[in-house]
């Protein structure tokens, strides 16, 4: 997942530190097979559980990554999983393992806090929890002391855990549906346990977690909004193909679908979905088609653009949002996503688009980036025209959004493109080597706006050429962060979201238009 202080992955709480006995201490010396190792990689994958347990420049799954609880409650750090002795899990038996899986109960015998989840992970058969914790051993130990909670009574008593334990915890192995399909019980399976959906996408939840009450119905997590997966014609998946879930699933784009992959997700879609095999995601897919329609939430105000036009907001969309959106939010097929009908646009709350508007987007799939327009609006204005588009071009959203959510998310919200945050690296080694080869860094270092256009030309064919399996969204990301890191932040005479939104948005253009600048 994301090093983002949300994921869908709220993971473990307290780990326990008891001596085991001999002969556990003796199995855990034995090597463990190298397919069962291969197998819980992948199930770490699927469930993605590096992102939790990884602290923003910390090392992969020795923790550190601050949890905030919902209401105020506080916050933790999840643990160190690497096969430490001392600081991580390294004396922790098969039993042990097992147990906070499935029970969600410590070496030590405590209560785990429902952020992490084992009531999803209850799920799981015996098998993949075994190899799992055989591929969390295979690590290499890190030294890594647990950074200390911050949790407010009386929810920092743990044995206070147990009223929540009798009346949201079942444990249990999944069941196939017998009147199912393989691939549908495949796809429901993995939902239901190692991908561990309903932690972001329920609908009700509870100190962070629920189990199964507003299953897949939609919910808001840590200022974001996980949208309904059920059925619905509206907010759910009800009018998707199976193969543009397929799609949007593994890429984060789907063609004839607007919008792209935002927030949380995208961290999923990356680092879980994006690596797991075309049958385990296109059996997700098929699952997820299943679901019965569940809508949440009634029609109030029928959405009419043309009497929309003098409505709060629409001065704001026209000025900061036309140029791309369109006048009839139909966006750029291929280019900029429709907000008409849009998934993120349609869901029961706005957290999910005011945060766009906010932070922007990194390119994804054809689609251009789109700039962190929200940092130059107040916050009114935001609130505005979040309303706006949700109650117009068919759109029939609530109009809930408020100026102090905008406030308070505003503050949540830290991106690259925002400029309140740091500049994002190239993790694709190919791509930065050609990246090395063009002298990207050199070519773009003090780069006025006036050059943006006739510098990118020249500089583009040489990266291409370098990297010719790279995507248009790797190469838009991938020169946008070298020139964050070293443009002149002060140099264009613009403010500085507004011109790395641009550079940005040249960039695409010359992926899409070729050698323009020459024209």
């Amino acid at each position: 997942m994301r090093r983002q202080p949300v994921t869908r992955r709220l993971l473990i709480a307290l780990v326990g530190s008891s001596a085991v006995g001999l002969a556990a201490g003796a199995a855990l010396a034995q090597p463990a097979p190298s397919d069962l190792v291969d197998k819980g990689r992948y199930l770490a994958t699927a469930g993605d559980c590096v992102a939790c347990h990884t602290a923003p420049g910390g090392k992969p799954f020795a923790g550190g990554l601050y949890i905030n609880f919902p209401g105020g409650i506080g916050k933790l750090a999840t643990p160190n999983i690497t096969p430490d002795k001392e600081t991580g899990i390294g004396s922790w038996s098969d039993d042990d393992f097992k147990r906070a899986m499935h029970e969600g109960i410590t070496k030590s015998g405590s209560y785990l806090y429902p952020a992490f989840p084992f009531p999803w992970y209850t799920r799981l058969t015996d098998e993949d929890v075994r190899a799992i914790k055989a591929y969390l051993f295979s690590l290499e130990p890190v030294n890594a002391p647990r950074k200390p909670a911050d949790i407010a009574f009386p929810f920092s008593i743990r044995e206070g855990l147990l009223a929540w334990r009798l009346a949201f915890f079942t444990e249990g192995r999944f069941k196939p549906d017998p009147k199912a399909s393989e691939q549908v019980n495949r796809g429901a399976y993995l939902v239901e346990g190692p991908g561990h959906c309903g932690a972001c996408h329920n609908g009700s939840k509870l100190v962070g977690a629920s189990q199964w009450s507003g299953y897949l119905e939609g919910g808001t997590i840590d200022g974001w909004y996980a949208p309904n997966l059920s059925g619905d014609d509206k907010e759910g998946l009800g009018k998707w193909s199976e193969d543009q879930l397929f799609t949007y699933l593994k890429t984060g784009a789907a063609p004839g679908r607007a919008g792209v992959v935002a927030g949380p997700m995208r961290q999923v879609v990356e680092e879980s979905l994006s690596k797991m095999t075309d049958d385990d995601v296109r059996a997700i897919a098929v699952y997820l088609k299943t679901l019965a329609p569940k809508p949440t939430y009634t029609t109030d105000v029928k959405s009419d653009f043309k009497s929309a036009s003098a409505a709060p907001g629409a001065d704001t969309y026209l000025n900061r949002c036309v140029a791309c959106h369109r006048p009839d939010g139909q966006g750029m097929p291929g280019a900029i996503p429709a907000l008409a009908g849009n998934g993120a646009v349609l869901a029961k709350g706005p957290e999910t688009m005011i945060r766009v508007i906010l932070g922007g987007l990194d390119a994804k799939g054809e689609y251009a980036a789109m700039p962190a327009v929200g940092v130059g609006m107040t916050d009114a204005e935001v609130a505005a025209v979040t309303n706006y588009v949700r109650q117009t071009f068919g759109n029939q959203a609530p109009p809930t959004a408020e100026p102090g959510q905008v406030a308070s998310l505003r503050t949540d919200t830290q991106t690259m493109l925002a400029g309140n945050a740091p500049c994002e690296t190239v993790s694709d080694p190919t791509l930065a080597a050609a990246l090395k080869t063009a002298d990207a860094a050199g070519q773009l270092k003090d780069l006025k706006a006036e050059q943006m256009l006739p510098r990118i030309a020249t500089l583009l064919p040489a990266v291409r050429q370098a990297a010719p399996q790279a995507s248009s969204a790797d190469l838009v990301n991938g020169l946008t962060a070298t020139f964050c890191q070293v443009a002149d932040h002060k140099a264009t005479g613009l403010d500085w979201p507004t011109t790395i939104g641009s550079f940005a948005g040249v960039v695409y253009g010359q992926i899409k238009t070729p050698n323009r600048a020459e024209k």
